[in-house]
Order: structure tokens, then C-alpha cells, then sequence
């Protein structure tokens, strides 16, 4: 049996940690403090860690639609939000043709 602590100790928790990501794992809890029976605050916290593969197997892929973490995702947001400026900009001008003109001359 080998020692916790001994020169194999490295392999063991490179083992550990791919069993962890290769088949995820979920540790949830609650935190509730109440007072005279009321309830005044409740924190939920659910941590799943996981290899991107498993997460996506599970369904959980928020990163891929996330701006802030997705260069792909500010790109099309970018592009979302360009076409609704160019849309508002061709109904103003569509209210105001004349003003549109005075605009481009000058």
C-alpha cells in the first residue's frame, strides 16, 4: 500500500484530479441566517467542477455566450447591436428625410 505523503504522492493526485474533471463533481450548500424565526438572508452555492467536455456532456456551455469570456460572443454581439443602430438610424431618417439630406452636405 502506498504512503500518503511518499514520492508517489504526485501520480496519485494527478489521478485524483483527471477522475474529478473526466467525471465532474457537484458539492452544493446553503446558508441561511434567520432571526426570531425570519428569515433575513439565504445564499445558495453550488460549485460543479468538471473538464469543458464533461460540462458540455451536462449541458453547461454559458461561457460560449458570454462577452466577457468569448471572443466569438462580443463579436456577435458587436454585430447585434450594430444592425439595431443601423435599424433605428434608417427609422429616424425615414421621419426626417429632409433633415437626413442636410446632414450628408454639410
Amino acid at each position: 500500500m502506498p504512503e500518503p505523503y511518499g514520492h508517489g504522492s504526485g501520480a496519485n493526485l494527478a489521478d485524483i484530479l483527471e477522475r474529478v474533471l473526466d467525471k465532474g463533481i457537484v458539492i452544493a450548500g446553503d446558508i441561511r441566517i434567520n432571526l426570531l424565526d425570519i428569515e433575513l438572508l439565504t445564499i445558495k452555492l453550488r460549485l460543479i467542477v468538471a473538464s469543458v467536455d464533461k460540462a458540455k456532456e451536462m449541458g453547461i456551455d454559458w461561457w460560449e455566450t458570454d462577452p466577457a469570456l468569448s471572443s466569438r460572443a462580443r463579436r456577435d454581439e458587436l454585430t447585434r447591436e450594430n444592425a439595431e443602430l443601423r435599424e433605428r438610424l434608417a427609422r429616424l431618417e425615414e421621419l426626417e428625410p429632409g433633415r437626413a439630406q442636410e446632414k450628408e452636405a454639410s
